[in-house]
């Protein structure tokens, strides 16, 4: 009888050091082993053979689930070999953010100097930054909002537009000539310091001339829209990267254009809200360029 009792006593006795052993354990396991804590970045930089300013930007993938590429307007989600296009002489600062699991980010830096701009993809919007009266001069307003209830504003840091709710709605555009069949691309720089409500930003290159008091719709490019699922959260970047409105030729989310003649079109920026209170939109670097 005693034999049993000390025998259970001492099974007992394991069960519980057993017990406090795994126990003691627990303190030092990583409670989401799932989270990366070192995200490698860095990437590597390859010119494109036969096209002049093209580079070839590849990140290195283990342990990276996603690329953030930055050029310097702002960082958009790219591709893991990200192929981009230099087009203007200049001293360019490329910066890579890798993100791997648990959301953990990684980032690196590389220049790029550019020699020479590329003469086939000069830009033809003037006054594109909006920074000087010279600027802002090459621009037209469209009168859009006649009781100036919304309009643009000019600084130093490019063209804002402000929108007070109840459909409010003003434009800018400017006239460019184009040839006929050859492929273009538009983009502008945009930020907002924080998400937008019933708001719509829109790009148009049409032929026809834009009318005081009339809504623009000759040939979306492309924009931002709430109702289409971008610009919900404060952005900055490229427009081809923020933005998710569908080009009207394409029916894709893209920002190349080409016209059936050669002549005049009009390149025109319209935004408004439905909503109150929402941040202004900031739009600089605003370029067309031959593909």
């Amino acid at each position: 009888m005693n034999l049993n009792i000390n025998f259970r006593k001492s099974v007992y006795l394991m069960l519980v050091l057993a017990l406090g052993t795994l126990n003691s354990c627990d303190d030092s396991v990583d409670t989401n082993p799932l989270t990366a804590t070192d995200v490698d970045a860095s990437f590597t930089i390859t010119p494109v053979e036969g096209a002049m300013n093209t580079y070839l930007l590849t990140a290195q993938t283990k342990g990276v689930i996603l690329s953030k590429w930055d050029t310097g307007d702002g960082a958009s989600v790219g591709k893991m070999n990200q192929v981009i296009s230099l087009p203007d002489a200049g001293t360019y600062t490329i910066t890579h953010t890798a993100i791997g699991a648990g959301v953990a980010t990684g980032t690196a830096s590389k220049q790029i100097i550019v020699e020479k701009t590329d003469p086939a993809k000069g830009n033809l919007v003037q006054g594109g930054t909006f920074a000087t009266a010279a600027d802002q001069a090459k621009w037209t307003n469209a009168k859009l909002s006649p009781s100036g209830a919304a309009f643009w504003s000019f600084g130093a840091n490019g063209a804002t537009i402000y929108s007070p709710g109840g459909w409010a709605q003003e434009g800018l555009y400017q006239a460019i000539e184009v040839v006929k069949d050859r492929e273009y691309t538009v983009d502008m720089t945009v930020s907002c310091p924080s998400g937008l409500k019933e708001t719509f930003f829109e790009v148009y290159a049409g032929t026809s001339v834009p009318k005081p008091g009339v809504e623009y719709k000759d040939n979306l490019v492309m924009g931002i829209g709430t109702w289409d699922g971008c610009g919900l959260s404060k952005f900055s970047g490229r427009l081809s990267g923020v933005g998710c409105k569908k080009n009207a030729v394409t029916n894709t989310v893209s920002n190349v254009v080409k016209f059936a003649q050669s002549g005049t079109i009009y390149l025109l920026i319209r935004s408004g809200s439905n909503a109150t209170g929402n941040e202004p939109i900031t739009v600089t670097k605003v370029e067309f360029r031959g593909k």
